[in-house]
């Protein structure tokens, strides 16, 4: 932090001044060693930072909190004191944004706070899952095994990410491609085939009577259909960002033709592995469950879950208010009752979630082998109707023409 002083010198003059420390007491003490006595010290805070603003606004990459995880569990291993192990790392990384992080969880600790609760102030950076996490490795006495849990768990979310985005690239890089080329030849080519076709006074095959037809439509009116469009696409933007249009946006997606599937399954796989790594590292199931209703983007599964939540503090358990909703599927609800049984819920949710996570892969990479055919189809049809209608043109014209 930076801070604004007055101080006197020793041979009492008056200086005024700023520097940087991690508390007022930190910033007096480095005054003195100086040989300033301090008068007035205030926290400086200035109306413009580019570089605390550009760090705030930064978005920090799960692989950067994945190597802070690991690095700050071996320097711990190593026996280094935890503010020793931050200092070290906030000196090392490369991201504005994790390094002021650090300095603040770090004077968080000096002012007596424990980790958690310093990491719990940055829900931006720490997730509620991490910080709970945290806090049962405090009290267990294995945070070193902790951080790396959790850096295996968020480097696990980081990989499936990758592969669904993997996995859609090319369909999307194909529809992009495609709209822009049916654009460019709506708009430029057919109007200039237009022209040319109204100077022979010829009657023109149906194929090319329509496409003429569409192109004199956009020109006209296409201005109005893109504002239609986004009026649309705003009205239902502003819609899903309240909470029922949030509710009715995620029940959609749960009940979507082959994704809706992948959806849920990527949902209760991601319960899963929260609820196994909180309940490996010792946290209570209640405690549990409400990491797993903040853990979830659907608002669907975080209803189901608080409804869950509800009956379990009322001695019911996990899977019996589990196997009275569809939203949790029987290979789950057989493998939480086995875990309840067993006392051994954390291995029985991994193997969930492993298995859940292989059918949404491969179900994604089925339903994009799909898509790939199906819109290199509907793109050659287009184009190939365009071509027929400018080339019959062109015969129709030249027999009118010979003849």
């Amino acid at each position: 932090m930076d801070y604004a002083y007055v101080a006197y010198t020793r041979d009492r003059r008056l200086v005024k001044g700023k520097l940087s420390a991690t508390s007022e007491e930190v910033a007096v003490d480095i005054l003195g060693y100086g040989g300033y006595q301090v008068l007035s010290l205030k926290q400086f805070i200035p109306f413009f930072d580019k570089r605390k603003l550009a760090s705030r606004f930064s978005q920090l990459k799960p692989t950067e909190i994945v190597m802070f995880s690991r690095q700050l569990a071996l320097l711990l291993e190593a026996g280094i004191d935890i503010v020793t192990s931050l200092g070290l790392l906030q000196n090392q990384t490369t991201s504005q944004t994790l390094k002021r992080v650090i300095g603040e969880v770090v004077a968080d600790i000096r002012g007596g706070s424990a980790l958690s609760v310093a990491l719990s102030k940055h829900p931006r950076v720490f997730s509620q899952l991490y910080h709970r996490a945290i806090s049962a490795g405090e009290q267990g006495g294995n945070l070193e095994v902790v951080l790396r849990q959790m850096a295996d768990h968020i480097e696990k979310g980081v990989t499936t990410e990758k592969k669904v985005k993997g996995a859609l690239t090319y369909p999307i890089i194909v529809g992009v491609v495609a709209i822009v080329v049916v654009g460019i030849l709506v708009s430029y080519v057919l109007p200039s085939f237009t022209s040319l076709y109204a100077a022979f006074d010829v009657e023109l095959p149906l194929p090319t009577r329509i496409v003429m037809g569409i192109s004199d439509w956009f020109s006209q009116y296409g201005l109005y259909l893109g504002l239609g469009i986004a009026a649309i696409f705003g009205s239902i933007f502003a819609y899903v960002k309240t909470p029922a249009g949030k509710y009715q946006w995620d029940s959609l997606l749960l009940r979507l033709p082959v994704f809706g599937r992948i959806n849920l399954l990527n949902q209760l796989s991601r319960c899963c592995r929260t609820m196994a790594l909180l309940f490996k590292v010792g946290v209570p199931v209640p405690e549990i469950m409400v990491v797993a209703i903040y853990g979830t983007t659907n608002k669907v599964v975080a209803e189901a879950l608080t409804e869950i939540q509800g009956e379990l503090l009322k001695g019911e358990g996990l899977s019996q208010p589990m196997s009275r909703r569809k939203l949790f599927l029987p290979l789950m609800v057989q493998m939480v009752g086995v875990g309840e049984e067993t006392g051994n819920l954390d291995a029985t949710l991994t193997t969930v979630a492993q298995s859940y996570e292989a059918e949404a892969e491969d179900k994604t990479s089925a339903a994009v082998a799909l898509i790939q055919p199906a819109m290199t189809i509907i793109i050659g049809a287009v184009v190939g109707f365009i071509a027929l209608s400018l080339i019959s043109a062109m015969y129709s014209i030249y027999g009118e023409v010979s003849f």
